[in-house]
């Protein structure tokens, strides 16, 4: 063996040594993996993905017949992507996807937790949820927020079930260890005598004199689909957005920030006619369709949507819109842009962006 040869011999011998060193240390050298921790753009873990309302629907009303309400305390078919682990509980990286059943004569316990919530109604009429003492009725296409750590439970008064889809923060609370939650003492709490006190104060583009909160979630507790249907098919066609259609933004109204401090959420319209220009963003979204029927593209992948099929949009993944048929296709969404936001972490890219 040459001098030169045993000289490589020691140099592969003494560095499998090193490594294998730093490694029983739990160490390890980043220039080994730095492509991977740092990559050009984001590589998220969650890929797109479509629940069909009319093959889960069916498993949905088979959970109120398993369960009931005070074993389950909340009834919920958890909507998991399958690339994630299962036990993150998470439609993407940082947001949950829920579907949530309530018979007539329910009522689901006051309980509260630091993840944010909204609630999106799917199916049915005349179910309520009282939130930090104001109670709401629902009613189909109605978003109701429930901030951070806000007591809050469910009950319905109507005479048949009511389905609604929940959308939360868990995955991105419980990455930062920022979970917590409490029972409340009682079964439910004490309720305000003015149903939709905030809807009816902060709702109309009013503000009561002497009000200078400027709360980093919505004070408004319900945004009634019947108006933000109007607004949106009120909207003109200079507002149409080449990538989104019409599309509005659920707000808070003391800010014109977005109605959650981790999540914000949109209602768009899409008119019949060609696909729509596609863009990105560093954000992930999920899409429920609410009316008509669509087309959604993500990163060449199609999928056509019907009313309450669910679909997720990871992050950085090129998407597009087209409505089918002679009628407009709405769609509600919600995103983590206002976290990303305030991280100084998202980007965008597409028409009318730099």
């Amino acid at each position: 063996m040459s001098s030169a040869s045993q000289g490589a011999t020691a140099s592969a011998g003494s560095s499998k040594d090193y490594f294998d060193e730093i490694e029983a240390r739990h160490m390890r050298p980043l220039w080994q993996v730095i492509d991977d921790l740092m990559p050009l753009h984001p590589k998220p873990m969650e890929t797109a993905y479509q629940w069909k309302w009319k093959e889960i629907r069916p498993l949905v009303y088979k959970a109120a017949e398993m369960v009931s309400i005070e074993n389950a305390v909340r009834r919920v078919l958890m909507l998991l992507n399958p690339s994630l682990p299962k036990e993150r509980a998470a439609s993407t990286q940082t947001l949950y996807a829920g579907i949530q059943i309530l018979l007539p004569g329910e009522v689901a316990p006051a309980h509260r937790h630091t993840p944010n919530a909204l609630r999106f109604v799917m199916e049915g009429k005349g179910a309520f949820t009282t939130v930090s003492g104001e109670k709401t009725i629902l009613g189909p296409g109605d978003v109701v927020t429930t901030p951070t750590w806000t007591w809050h439970d469910h009950g319905n008064e109507s005479e048949g079930p009511v389905v609604w889809l929940d959308a939360l923060d868990i995955p991105l609370v419980n990455a930062l260890s920022g979970m917590f939650y409490e029972d409340y003492p009682q079964k439910h709490q004490p309720v305000s005598d003015i149903t939709n006190s905030s809807q009816r104060t902060y709702g109309r583009g009013l503000r009561p004199v002497g009000d200078h909160r400027s709360l980093t979630y919505s004070p408004i507790l319900n945004y009634p689909y019947s108006a933000s249907e109007d607004a949106l098919n009120g909207l003109p066609a200079s507002s149409h957005h080449p990538c989104d259609g019409r599309i509005l933004e659920y707000v808070n109204p003391l800010t014109g920030g977005p109605i959650l401090p981790t999540m914000d959420a949109y209602l768009q319209r899409i008119d019949p006619g060609p696909e729509l220009l596609p863009h990105r963003h560093s954000s992930s979204a999920i899409y429920m369709g609410v009316k008509g029927k669509g087309t959604l593209t993500v990163d060449g992948q199609l999928f056509s949507w019907e009313p309450y099929d669910v679909i997720v949009v990871p992050a950085w993944a090129k998407h597009s819109h087209r409505a089918i048929g002679n009628e407009p296709a709405v769609l509600f969404s919600y995103s983590n842009a206002p976290t990303m936001k305030a991280l100084a972490l998202y980007r965008e890219e597409g028409p009318g962006t730099a």
